[in-house]
């Protein structure tokens, strides 16, 4: 499969990005893959995470990457790499002068590499990003990557999360973080540098003038932490986004945090969910809304948020004029919670996205969600996902939609609105002009309520993304939105995945493919398509001319199915982006579709496995 593979990179001069993962590419594989690299000069981008990469493969890999002048990004996640083959990689970035970004998240690197990666770091000069995430490093190796930022003049993003550093981890990088000049993203989450690490993290924040983005999520931060940053916040003039999820904050260190924004100008993100506020936390961040004129995004999802949180935030969006977008899901806000929001909605002219998300919202408080959406000329995306909007509720926005005239993206899935629920939504959307995204996966939707879909999709004109997922569609309902695919001009993706379509079901979807000329994605996966659907898929791909994407994956296509798929790739001239990963072709099937890989001249990403 692998060799199949890398026999064709070294003929084909189209394909740029190639994702090949969980594929066993170890030992002789790994090299042959490699030897492709010395050899083929248009791929920019290669993932061969998820495999089994031995030392031998991953040292051929580094020495390809001495040798090669294309490739600037790489990604060798999860491939149970060692210090010996960190150190071969990082041998290799002490020579090669094209690679910008490097993955080798996810490994078993411990000190050793780290220290092997740092010491590539002082002498590379082109890479910009690098994930380390989720290793064994500890204090040491953080201390030497450290060293290696103080020298290093051109990476401006690392990801070093999910590790042990420990206080004294972070506390090195935040001395690294007082010199360096260029780094401009930061992540340090899950590495328990508590309170002490975060202190020392603030301190470096109030003489780095460069940072942007700070993650300190999960990683046991209590209020004493929070205020530090929060006094940090009050002198820092550069950062604009600032991620504290999952700590230990409750109403004290929000109450540090808020008063911050009162004088903060540059801030303009802060998520500080997952953590321990309750509605007096909540009280006081609203207080700082009304004054705060930069922060244009507050994420405080699952904390203890009440009704009276609910309430003050309400109140203070009548007043704010600088927030775009608010997640306050799952919280307790209930559906008087939910009125008072819907309330501000009324008044409000700057939000334009808003999320509702799990709070066991009822068809009472959805109502007047609905009836707020009448009025409010500036949202343009709703987020009501896992709630109890039931029928009832599903109704009451469908009436909206009938009405409103700015909203343009609208998530209901999870919300059991069944067939009576599509059927609704599906009469306003023959109306509604403005709505270009809809989401009602996982609503218990039979054939039925895709039927009801596929006849306002005739008639709609705005709609040009649908997800219709998770449902209990089966081929009677793909034919009903296969043959409204055969006379819409406007929708651009189709997501009919993880239902009961079958071979039928394909088929018609197929026969779409040939007329419809504006789909661009369709992502038909985790269905019962096999040989048969996979075959009728292929034949659309030979004569359809607009689709880029498709997702075909976790069905049950074989060999054969995968032989008719790399036919239809040697004639198809626009599909870019092809994933068949998970279904039942082996190593026969994958070395048909490299074949045709060298005489497709337009395929530029593609997962198989």
């Amino acid at each position: 499969m692998a060799e199949a593979m890398a026999e064709a990179l070294k003929t084909n001069s189209t394909l740029t990005s190639l994702r090949f993962p969980g594929n066993n590419v170890s030992g002789e594989r790994g090299k042959a893959v490699a030897e492709s690299l010395k050899i083929n000069s248009t791929l920019t981008s290669l993932d061969i995470g998820y495999n089994n990469l031995s030392d031998e493969g991953a040292k051929a890999v580094a020495e390809a990457l001495k040798i090669n002048s294309t490739l600037t990004s790489l990604a060798i996640q999860y491939n149970h790499l060692s210090d010996e083959r960190a150190k071969a990689v990082a041998e290799a970035l002490k020579i090669n002068s094209t690679l910008t970004s490097l993955d080798i998240g996810y490994n078993n690197l411990s000190d050793e590499g780290a220290k092997a990666v740092a010491e590539a770091l002082k002498i590379n000069s082109t890479l910009e990003s690098i994930n380390i995430q989720e290793n064994n490093i500890s204090g040491d190796g953080a201390i030497a990557v450290a060293e290696g930022l103080r020298i290093n003049s051109t990476l401006t993003s690392i990801h070093i999360g999910s590790n042990v550093l420990s206080h004294d981890g972070a506390k090195a990088m935040a001395e690294a973080l007082r010199i360096n000049s260029k780094l401009r993203n930061f992540d340090i989450r899950t590495n328990q540098i508590l309170d002490e690490g975060a202190q020392a993290m603030a301190e470096a924040l109030k003489r780095n003038s460069t940072l942007t983005s700070l993650s300190v999520r999960a990683n046991r931060i209590s209020d004493e932490g929070a205020k530090a940053m929060a006094e940090a916040l009050r002198i820092n003039s550069t950062l604009t986004s600032l991620d504290m999820e999952s700590n230990r904050i409750s109403d004290e260190g929000s109450k540090a945090m808020a008063e911050a924004l009162k004088i903060n100008s540059t801030l303009t993100s802060i998520d500080i969910a997952y953590n321990e506020i309750s509605d007096e936390g909540a009280k006081a961040m609203a207080e700082a809304l009304q004054i705060n004129s930069t922060l244009t995004s507050l994420d405080i999802r699952y904390n203890n948020i009440c009704v009276e949180g609910a309430k003050a935030l309400a109140k203070t969006l009548k007043i704010n004029s600088t927030l775009t977008s608010l997640h306050i899901t799952y919280n307790e806000i209930s559906d008087e919670g939910a009125k008072a929001m819907a309330e501000a909605l009324t008044i409000n002219s700057t939000l334009t996205s808003l999320s509702f998300r799990g709070y066991d919202i009822s068809h009472s408080g959805v109502k007047a969600i609905a009836e707020a959406l009448k009025i409010n000329s500036t949202l343009t995306s709703l987020d009501i996902e896992y709630n109890k909007l039931s029928a009832e509720g599903t109704k009451a926005v469908a009436e909206a939609l009938k009405i409103n005239s700015t909203l343009a993206s609208l998530s209901v899935r999870g919300n059991d609105m069944s067939d009576e629920g599509a059927k609704v939504l599906a009469e306003a959307l023959k109306i509604n002009r403005t709505l270009t995204s809809l989401d009602i996966t996982y609503n218990q939707i039979s054939d039925e309520g895709a039927k009801a879909m596929a006849e306002a999709l005739r008639i709609n004109s705005a709609l040009t993304s649908i997800h219709i997922g998770t449902n209990l569609i089966s081929h009677e309902g793909a034919k009903a939105i296969a043959e409204a695919l055969k006379i819409n001009s406007t929708l651009t993706s189709l997501d009919i995945g993880y239902n009961n379509l079958s071979d039928e079901g394909a088929k018609a979807i197929a026969e779409a493919l040939k007329i419809n000329s504006t789909l661009a994605s369709i992502n038909i996966e985790a269905n019962r398509i096999s040989v048969d659907g996979a075959i009728a898929v292929a034949e659309g791909l030979r004569i359809n001319s607009t689709l880029t994407s498709l997702h075909i994956g976790s069905n049950e296509i074989s060999d054969e199915g995968a032989k008719a798929m790399a036919e239809a790739l040697k004639i198809n001239r626009t599909l870019a982006n092809l994933n068949m990963q998970a279904n039942s072709t082996s190593d026969e099937g994958v070395k048909a579709v490299a074949e045709a890989l060298k005489m497709n001249a337009t395929l530029t990403s593609m997962t198989i496995s």
